[in-house]
């Protein structure tokens, strides 16, 4: 069975804690978009992590972590993240590579830089991660996908040439920087190759036969729906598809396969990077706001219960899980009271026994007419504090 999780909004909805959770049950985890412009916060018996790159299931010793075909593969970074894990006592994760992701350019993340500093004012807000440069010439034809590693070397040398030539009249005639050599980065793909090797495989046919195998597998999104460059909130958003669909295209399965849709909510607004927002507030207000989340909730659930029920209906989910309801005064399952939190939909309602931080109830309200089937909770995996009512 294939479950897929996606975050509901603007990405930070806590996708990660979710994903480590259910990778308990499941035997396969796939990275399926985006790359390291954004991080997963994983707090286990280990410690904390904040993952960019490898999929959260890599604390568990019998699942495989897969970079899907549709990842921004980082190669340097990939490797710095097992390094950086390992190093902490995590057991040496497997992993697996997709031999048609393509990968992260040392020049894409200073395309991205120069164009955030050109548009000055005008500017997307990127993480400088090298994501929209990425994706552009991934869908331009000219990216290397990982098999190119492996390839042969005089066509592998004879592309960077060509793709050298395009980037340097951009490099001299609009942003006048240094210009790129095709030399220095066939040897920093040479560099690549032997990192990567170890992990390369044709995950497409690897997934096929574990499906067949009736393996758990789970797809793991990166950012939120609103982030996503057809139904977001376009221009300010990623450049990689976010919606659990992309998910079959991302790590190379049918798209029937996917079972399963998990969104990920979270009781406060927040996003990665700039552009439209419900609502924002800056200075002392927004730093009092982050230390005591609910003080302003009432307000910030309305408007953004009306962006889950549009991505909702995009995503058709299966289960919501609200994540980060953090600021409560006990973690005691107890009996319903007037302060208790209902979270409703379409006549089930569930029960909240903790009591806010604020003297008046608060109740939400998530109209998206499916039937939900877990809520969770806090900050570390397995904090269920919710139970279902008639």
């Amino acid at each position: 069975m294939v479950r897929a999780i996606v975050g509901a909004n603007w990405g930070d909805e806590g996708k990660g804690k979710i994903t480590d959770m259910l990778a308990k049950e499941s035997d396969i985890i796939i990275r399926f978009q985006g790359g390291s412009n954004a991080g997963h916060t994983i707090i286990n018996d280990y410690g904390k992590f904040a993952l960019h790159i490898l999929p959260s299931g890599v604390f568990y010793d019998h699942t495989t972590s897969i970079i899907g075909n549709g990842v921004a593969l980082n190669i340097p970074y990939l490797i710095g993240e097992l390094k950086d894990i390992t190093s902490k006592g995590v057991p040496m994760p497997r992993i697996l590579v997709s031999d048609r992701a393509q990968i992260m350019m040392p020049y894409h993340i200073l395309f991205d830089t120069y164009e955030e500093a050109r548009l000055a004012g005008r500017a997307f807000g990127s993480t400088k991660s090298g994501i929209a440069p990425f994706y552009s010439d991934k869908y331009a034809k000219i990216g290397f996908q990982v098999c190119e590693l492996f390839g042969d070397e005089t066509a592998l040398m004879e592309k960077l040439e060509n793709v050298c030539a395009l980037k340097n009249v951009l490099l001299e005639h609009l942003y006048h920087k240094p210009l790129l050599d095709p030399k220095e980065l066939f040897d920093t793909m040479m560099e690549y190759k032997e990192m990567i090797a170890p992990y390369v495989c044709d995950v497409s046919r690897y997934l096929h036969d574990a499906l067949k195998e009736g393996k758990n597998i789970l797809l793991e999104g990166q950012l939120g729906s609103l982030k996503d460059p057809d139904h977001g909130i376009y221009p300010m958003v990623t450049s990689s598809s976010t919606l659990a669909a992309y998910g079959a295209i991302g790590a190379g399965i049918p798209p029937y396969e996917i079972k399963n849709i998990t969104t990920v909510v979270k009781a406060y607004s927040s996003a990665v990077g700039a552009g439209a927002f419900v609502s924002e507030i800056f200075g002392d207000e927004a730093d009092e706001l982050r230390r005591s989340m609910l003080r302003f909730i009432p307000f910030l659930v309305d408007r953004r219960i009306v962006q889950t029920k549009i991505r909702a209906e995009i995503h058709d989910l299966s289960a919501l899980f609200h994540s980060d309801l953090r600021d409560f005064k006990d973690q005691t399952v107890g009996q319903r009271r007037k302060d208790d939190v209902h979270i409703a939909d379409s006549g089930f309602r569930f029960l909240c026994a903790q009591q806010l931080l604020i003297q008046n109830p608060v109740k939400l309200r998530i109209d998206i007419g499916k039937r939900l089937t877990r809520i969770r909770i806090g900050r570390n995996k397995g904090h269920f504090r919710l139970r279902m009512i008639d």
